[in-house]
């Protein structure tokens, strides 16, 4: 059996399941998802199942097209891991401290040159839950080689509740995800970030959650 059919497999007998009925995930304003590639997804991390989550929401025709950016240190250290990161999840790796002349999002500019559609978490590693961490910069810096392609927003809410840092058992949770409308680079990076951290706290907002306990 292909690495393709694999990973279509999980995706439909594991992931979308799991998204839709373990999790029970209520998706405002969908109509905002990519429709194609290119394009850029950012969210903010409280969860491994963030990734996840958001991957559910395409078509599952989109699947060889989406790709999470995630550390190369942290998903290429074990064998299997690697193996399953790579082939399954379909993550592009990147070094987080690269050394030299070394790009550290080469991979990830090669796969938008492609037509691929990026997943990426700006505040690199899981943070408290509801607590946005302050963005880093690749996310811009990605934005700037590749001007023309769109940033999607999106706030997660419920899943650091669902399946917290630290944690292995899975809670049912009710989930929400709010998508924004995209942004394109404006010429600066700190601009860029600062109105992008506004909007998906902007996302948040619309939500009117209670306080997280």
């Amino acid at each position: 059996m292909g690495v393709r059919v694999l990973r279509l497999l999980f995706f439909l007998l594991v992931v979308r399941p799991l998204a839709l009925i373990v999790i029970g995930l209520n998706v405002r304003h969908r109509e905002r998802l990519p429709a194609s590639g290119p394009a850029i997804v950012v969210a903010n991390h409280n969860s491994h199942l963030d990734t996840l989550v958001l991957m559910s929401l395409f078509p599952l025709a989109l699947l060889p097209k989406l790709h999470p950016v995630a550390a190369a240190d942290y998903f290429l250290r074990n064998r299997i891991v690697a193996w399953f990161a790579l082939n399954i999840i379909g993550i592009v790796p990147i070094k987080r401290r690269a050394m030299g002349v070394e790009d550290p999002l080469a991979a990830a500019s090669q796969a938008i040159a492609q037509g691929d559609i990026l997943i990426l978490f700006p505040e690199g590693s899981r943070g408290e839950p509801e607590r946005l961490a302050e963005f880093k910069s690749g996310v811009a810096h990605l934005a700037k080689r590749h001007a023309a392609v769109p940033v999607v927003p999106v706030f997660l809410h419920g899943l650091g509740k669902a399946l917290p840092k630290g944690e292995a058992l899975l809670v049912p949770f009710f989930c929400d995800v709010f998508l924004g409308l995209p942004l394109y680079w404006g010429g600066d990076k700190h601009s860029f970030l600062s109105t992008l951290e506004a909007q998906i706290n902007a996302l948040s907002a619309e939500g009117n959650f209670a306080p997280w306990e």
